[in-house]
């Protein structure tokens, strides 16, 4: 006898190989993936969650024509499932722990601002990256926050199926609740891969946008001042 069946897939013992695909028994083998003895006694690894993402880029693999058995595309259900967990980590952060506590008071209320913060983001239309820079400044009004944590909250909301406008926003009113500051201005610039790889194909295209809330949204100085700084930032 050299077949015996496994988690309901016949497995050949003289060939050691799955005849059927997939990621089922949580070691990451494909239908044509050598799998040993040692492996298949080991408990799952892996999440549920990241076995049907691995099966979910298997079909697409298989759908556009591809052979997801050969050499190069072996792993590449489990690498792309392990780097989605990665890019979309943002929907499982905790923000109160994110912040830990750096919060201060302090007696300060001129502008604080903290650019040329680099992102990488996923456009929920087409899963396609977005990338770019984000300038983020607020008004104190007797709290400031810890200098790393503005730079981990546009992260935080970064790292997530987005589009580029509520991803501004979301950053400048996190800060607004967390701070209840004079005021606060947050100016995103991003390209996005889904305009520059397919659909219209314009590769150098850039997109800014902004949200301004309390004093930057009301006076012309405080907002002349931020948007000074910034259309600075290329040059240091």
């Amino acid at each position: 006898m050299t077949q015996l069946t496994i988690n309901n897939q016949p497995y050949d013992l003289l060939k050691q190989q799955f005849k059927t695909s997939p990621y089922t028994n949580g070691n990451g083998h494909n239908g044509h993936a050598v799998a040993t003895l040692e492996e298949l006694e080991q408990p799952a690894s892996k999440s549920a969650e990241q076995v049907a993402v691995e099966n979910a880029v298997y079909t697409i693999l298989t759908n556009i024509g591809e052979d997801p058995g050969r050499q190069g595309l072996e792993r590449t259900p489990t690498r792309v499932a392990k780097a989605f967990a990665e890019l979309t980590s943002g929907y499982h952060v905790d923000p109160q722990a994110l912040i830990n506590d750096a919060v201060f008071d302090v007696a300060y209320d001129e502008l604080v601002l903290v650019k040329n913060i680099d992102f990488f983001s996923l456009c929920e239309h087409h899963m396609l990256p977005f990338y770019g820079q984000a300038h983020v400044a607020y008004i104190p009004s007797g709290k400031v926050i810890g200098l790393s944590k503005i730079p981990r909250i546009v992260e935080m909301f970064a790292r997530r199926l987005q589009v580029q406008e509520r991803m501004t926003q979301q950053i400048a009113d996190f800060l607004t609740e967390t701070l209840q500051p004079q005021g606060v201005a947050v100016v995103v610039e991003g390209q996005h891969m889904c305009a520059a790889m397919r659909g219209v194909k314009k590769a150098n295209a850039r997109m800014t946008t902004s949200a301004m809330t309390g004093s930057f949204k009301h006076n012309p100085q405080t907002r002349g001042e931020f948007l000074d700084h910034i259309a600075r930032h290329g040059d240091h």
